[in-house]
């Protein structure tokens, strides 16, 4: 209990000099940017680059293609950095204060920077993509907590793009027409790897259609695929893994005879190793499947630091661990 408080206590502080850092920021710029009126971005013109920056690379990849030779596009938190545990650096601030747009993913995936997104919203736009889905569509847990990671529900994700895509129509809308071309192309491409998915993911036999993970990450890629998805911690990574969630996974794996279970690449690899130890100790030989990305995707310049080649691995990957082909 000592420890939790000490830990709030710490996050709190840290919170409160970097709102001091970034009113100090905010005043020193004048509370807008060169050639806006007070309280109103200045639209960006045909020719000028939007600049953007986003929390999660989920997002920056995919308007990287969207935004084309129209924007420039920063995330802030890169490969294996876990945007549940992610505190804004000074340098952070000084990027958010600079940029045109800000997306985040929001449903509290990045709920250190709430209070940050607030203060830099009152002097341009700064939106929550992910918010903009149904109600009805996302998934919470038994506490009523929503699930953030929408992007594994390519549908979804593709929502969320969209209402990021008219946010940037809106700033540069002499450049709309070639905004939405691109968003066309590029969900066309989203659409071929559902459908690319879906078949993959339809060829595991039934029996071992169960993905064990670091953390509750892949409820709604579980329910695009018909899986079902245990997660060791839960839906952030601030939860705590106790003795009885790793016991209740072993039976699981024991009832259900799961060849695998999976690491994610932002995500301490001990619990996962635990399980897999415990299942062994109970006459259960049960292999490390591959490691997955969940919360982060891969390097920039990569495959896996793509949107679609970080979803298209994680398929593969668990294609290949639960049937056994290609082995």
């Amino acid at each position: 209990m000592r420890k939790e408080r000490r830990r709030r206590t710490k996050q709190w502080v840290s919170a409160a000099l970097l709102m001091l850092a970034l009113t100090l920021v905010l005043a020193a710029c004048g509370g807008g940017q060169k050639g806006e009126t007070e309280g109103e971005p200045a639209a960006a013109g045909a020719d000028d680059k939007v600049n953007i920056v986003t929390t999660i690379a989920q997002i920056a990849e995919p308007l990287s293609v969207i935004g084309g030779d129209k924007v420039n596009v920063q995330s802030l938190m890169g490969p294996g950095v876990d945007p549940h545990l992610y505190n804004a650096t000074q340098g952070d601030i000084r990027k958010l204060e600079e940029s045109d747009i800000v997306f985040y993913s929001g449903l509290h995936l990045e709920g250190n920077m709430t209070e940050i997104f607030e203060q830099i919203g009152k002097n341009k736009p700064v939106l929550a993509i992910a918010e903009a889905t149904p109600e009805d569509r996302l998934l919470k847990d038994e506490g009523g907590a929503v699930d953030p990671h929408i992007w594994f529900d390519i549908d979804l994700w593709k929502g969320a793009l969209e209402a990021a895509t008219e946010e940037l129509k809106k700033h540069s809308p002499g450049n709309a027409e070639y905004f939405e071309a691109n968003k066309v192309k590029y969900f066309e491409q989203l659409d071929e790897l559902k459908a690319e998915a879906a078949d993959k993911m339809a060829r595991i036999p039934d029996e071992k259609r169960v993905l064990v993970t670091a953390h509750d990450a892949f409820g709604y890629f579980g329910r695009a695929y018909n899986m079902k998805v245990i997660g060791l911690q839960g839906l952030s990574t601030e939860d705590e893994v106790s003795l009885a969630d790793i016991d209740g996974t072993i039976k699981l794996l024991l009832e259900y005879r799961i060849p695998a279970v999976f690491v994610e690449s932002s995500i301490n690899k001990n619990t996962i190793n635990a399980v897999i130890e415990g299942a062994a100790s109970k006459g259960l030989t049960v292999k490390l499947g591959g490691e997955l990305f969940s919360d982060a995707m891969g390097e920039a310049g990569t495959t896996e630091g793509t949107y679609i080649g970080m979803y298209r691995h994680n398929v593969e990957t668990i294609y290949h661990a639960l049937t056994g082909e290609g082995e």
